[in-house]
C-alpha cells in the first residue's frame, strides 16, 4: 500500500466502515454553507475546490485527484459551515467515510492515524507547492509550471476551471496555449 501496510482483517473493517459512491461530472460532493459530515477518498476522477468571491465570481482554489482525501478539513474538524464547494469535474469513484466511521477506525486500527497523517501531509505539501510559486509568476510561467508539475491533470480539467485556478481569463489561457 502507498501509505502503510494493512492486513486483510483491517482492510475488511475499512470496507465495512465506508461506502463507495459514484459522483457524476459537475455534481457536488459538498457545498458552502453546510457542515461537512463525511470525507471522500478519491479512487478515480478529479474534484475541484472552489468558492465565490465578494463580487460573485467563481474562483477555483485547487484540484484533488486520485489517492487523495477531499474535505474542508477546518470545517470538518471544527463542525462549522464550509466556505467552499467540492465539485466533480470528471466522473468520480469515491470511498466515503463518516465522522463516526473515522473515529471507529482510529480506535480499532493502530496504524490508521499514521496512514491518514501521511496522506494528509502529502496533500498539504502538494497544496502549498501548487499555490505559493504562482503568486509571483506571470500567466505563461504559471501555466507551464502547472503542466510540468501536473502533466496528467492538464488534459482532464476544463479550460474554464484551469484558467480560474491560474488567475487568468479563459481567452488569455487559450492565447497562451496557442503560443506554446
Amino acid at each position: 500500500m502507498l501509505f502503510g501496510e494493512l492486513n486483510q482483517q483491517q482492510i475488511d473493517l475499512i470496507k465495512r466502515k465506508s461506502s463507495m459512491i459514484a459522483l457524476k461530472k459537475d455534481e457536488y460532493f459538498s457545498e458552502a454553507g453546510k457542515i461537512p459530515k463525511q470525507v471522500a477518498f478519491i479512487i478515480e476522477g478529479i474534484l475541484r475546490v472552489c468558492y465565490y468571491n465578494s463580487t460573485g465570481e467563481e474562483i477555483t482554489k485547487y484540484f484533488i485527484d486520485e489517492n487523495n482525501f477531499a474535505v474542508d478539513i477546518n470545517s470538518f474538524n471544527q463542525k462549522i459551515p464550509s466556505s467552499e464547494y467540492v465539485q466533480a469535474i470528471t466522473d468520480c469513484t469515491l470511498i466515503i467515510f463518516s465522522v463516526e466511521s473515522l473515529k471507529d477506525l482510529s480506535s480499532t486500527i493502530i496504524t490508521w492515524d499514521a496512514i491518514i497523517n501521511k496522506i494528509t501531509e502529502k496533500a498539504l505539501i502538494e497544496k502549498v507547492n501548487k499555490l505559493s510559486p504562482m503568486l509571483s509568476e506571470n500567466a505563461t510561467t504559471r501555466y507551464l509550471n502547472f503542466l510540468e508539475k501536473f502533466p496528467k491533470l492538464a488534459n482532464r480539467i476544463p479550460l474554464s476551471y484551469l484558467a480560474s485556478y491560474l488567475g487568468i481569463t479563459q481567452s488569455s489561457l487559450s492565447r497562451i496555449r496557442k503560443n506554446i
